[in-house]
């Protein structure tokens, strides 16, 4: 597994406590049955979970992260909505369930922070039961567009290229989920490749955004993989924070974050 790149600084957890099952995960809800029993994994806090649990309730939900923290939020998250989901730390290498366990395993955002994404896939695919489904959605920085134009955001975006690079990551994942899961051993006719994005161009979605940024620009992990990687100092993150307040201050100032989506069948 390699380093998270966003780590689990405050303003990180804010930004993903805005994901729902509905701006997250609209390519798996269609395929959602009641009863189903579903993985999360890289469940963070734990909103899309609880999303998901109502959905396939009275089904079983198991929820998965890495970090201790985000299996606490995603625990506390299910106990508030009053859904039942079992959280538990542990490895996307190395899933703690025997072979085909689930109908549905759901992983959000995970693979484009991976070394070996298509070993993941696999893991993922071998605790899927035959005929079940692995649902996958990353974004595809790359892809990112944003009005104003800002030089400001385009070295953000250079930045972010190379810090994910230092840590064995791959940050244009969207564009690569059909390929990798080709690599994982799945036939090409039970993948269901598609798009979708969100938008952030009203005052308060603007506001959100570019706080949230600019935050993490100076104190995630992020900031802090660049300053060791010598890829910036104090001085350039500020400036890229600054960037990120003036766009979010722009009335006419629009982003769109472009995701890869995939329903593969087990």
């Amino acid at each position: 597994m390699t380093t998270y790149t966003h780590g689990h600084h405050a303003s990180v957890l804010r930004s993903h406590s805005r994901r729902t099952a509905a701006n997250s995960a609209p390519h798996l809800l269609p395929h959602l049955v009641p009863g189903s029993r579903l993985l999360d994994v890289g469940c963070g806090p734990g909103t899309i979970t609880v999303d998901l649990a109502r959905a396939v309730a009275p089904g079983e939900v198991v929820a998965v992260d890495a970090a201790q923290a985000a299996v606490e939020l995603t625990a506390a998250a299910a106990e508030e909505a009053g859904v039942a989901v079992t959280a538990q730390v542990a490895d996307v290498r190395e899933l703690p369930f025997p072979d085909g366990s689930f109908d549905v395993v759901h992983a959000h955002q995970v693979l484009q922070h991976l070394a070996d994404p298509v070993a993941a896939l696999r893991e993922m695919r071998r605790v899927t039961r035959p005929g079940g489904i692995v649902a996958v959605r990353d974004a595809d920085y790359a892809a990112m567009t944003w009005h104003p134009a800002s030089p400001g955001l385009e070295d953000w975006l250079a930045l972010y290229h190379e810090v994910t690079d230092a840590n064995g990551a791959e940050a244009d994942a969207g564009r690569r989920l059909l390929g990798w899961a080709l690599e994982a051993g799945f036939d090409v006719d039970d993948l269901t490749p598609s798009a979708s994005a969100w938008c952030f161009a009203t005052p308060e979605e603007r506001a959100w955004w570019s706080q949230t940024w600019a935050e993490r620009v100076t104190s995630s992990a992020f900031g802090r993989t660049a300053l060791a990687e010598g890829l910036a100092d104090d001085v350039a993150l500020e400036a890229l924070a600054d960037a990120w307040r003036a766009w979010g201050e722009a009335p006419d100032g629009w982003f769109a974050v472009l995701h890869g989506e995939l329903i593969a069948r087990a």
